[in-house]
């Protein structure tokens, strides 16, 4: 088979088109014959070595793909030969068949076609996870979430709204704003031009959950936004890894910060949440009330260009690497 290879840290020109041995599936695994992957922030930070893959996991760049299982393993039960999935990956979905644990898999839900679930398996579980799971939002809270307009966070909006909750993004233009607000979220905001703790204590009584993909230069700011009760949880560090933490407003507030991360995770736990994302959240998107918002495509020997399309910043939505 091919694969998009890495052979050394770098910028995306390093990324290489290549020849790699096919995929074999080992006990309680089965191979995927990929039909599309998709292009997370944590693969531009693997390319630059800053995200190694966890102990055992492929080196090939990758955190999700759709396609048909190609090959069961020892003791799998409830997936076939033929079946259209999707699934969450720990490494290897740049590549045109990948190995995966069976617990990973989730069925392609309802009318959504066969690539466009590429970009439902590292959202789906990375929202549902951190904001239902752990900060346990409920109807008629109000959630904030930071990258309003990426993969994350139109996906946010969309369950967000799904729960029953007021959603308030942050984004960088008003052209993103626009399309946040048509997408449904009910407060947009450009954060080159506004301040969000201010629209966000003037609108609201303050955000009950928060959903931080900036990290340190946000974390005040954060405390101030939340209500009493409020749970901030940090999934990304794009402004930074330490920041001072006044516990004094975290006491006032009875707040609580809990930051997380999904990919190196024990496989019970992954497959834990995969099993409450098919029970709870599968639902949502067969009567299409959750689907997948994609921003653009590129064939899969083109992964430096789409790479280059996220840095960029101008996506709305997920972008999709497609292997046929």
């Amino acid at each position: 088979m091919r694969a998009i290879m890495l052979h050394e840290p770098g910028d995306p020109d390093n990324l290489e088109w290549t020849e790699v041995d096919d995929p074999s599936a080992g006990p309680g695994e089965v191979v995927i014959d990929i039909a599309a992957s998709a292009v997370n922030r944590a693969d531009l930070l693997q390319r630059q070595g800053k995200y190694p893959p966890p102990p055992g996991a492929s080196d090939i760049l990758g955190l999700e793909c759709s396609g048909t299982v190609a090959e069961v393993g020892d003791g799998v039960e409830g997936w076939q030969v033929g079946d259209h999935v999707c699934a969450l990956l720990a490494g290897g979905g740049y590549a045109q068949k990948v190995a995966v644990p069976a617990g990973q898999l989730l069925p392609v839900p309802g009318e959504v076609e066969l690539v466009a679930a590429a970009a439902l398996p590292e959202v789906a579980c990375t929202v549902w996870s951190n904001v239902v799971m752990t900060a346990r939002l409920t109807e008629g809270e109000t959630l904030l979430v930071h990258g309003g307009a990426g993969g994350i966070g139109t996906h946010a909006i969309l369950l967000g709204k799904a729960l029953g909750a007021t959603v308030i993004v942050t984004v960088g233009s008003d052209d993103r704003a626009e399309r946040c607000r048509q997408l449904g979220a009910d407060i947009a905001i450009n954060y080159r031009e506004q301040d969000f703790v201010e629209i966000v204590r003037a609108e609201t009584d303050g955000a009950d959950v928060i959903l931080d993909n900036m990290g340190a230069v946000y974390l005040d700011r954060n405390l101030d936004a939340l209500a009493t009760g409020g749970r901030l949880v940090v999934i990304g560090m794009q402004g930074g890894r330490k920041g001072e933490l006044d516990l004094g407003k975290l006491i006032a507030k009875r707040a609580s910060v809990t930051a997380t991360t999904l990919r190196a995770r024990p496989l019970a736990e992954k497959a834990a949440i995969v099993a409450e994302v098919r029970e709870n959240l599968w639902p949502l998107v067969e009567q299409g009330i959750v689907q997948p918002v994609i921003g653009e495509a590129f064939p899969l020997s083109r992964a430096g260009d789409a790479h280059r399309a996220l840095e960029e910043g101008g996506i709305f939505g997920k972008i999709l690497l497609t292997a046929r």
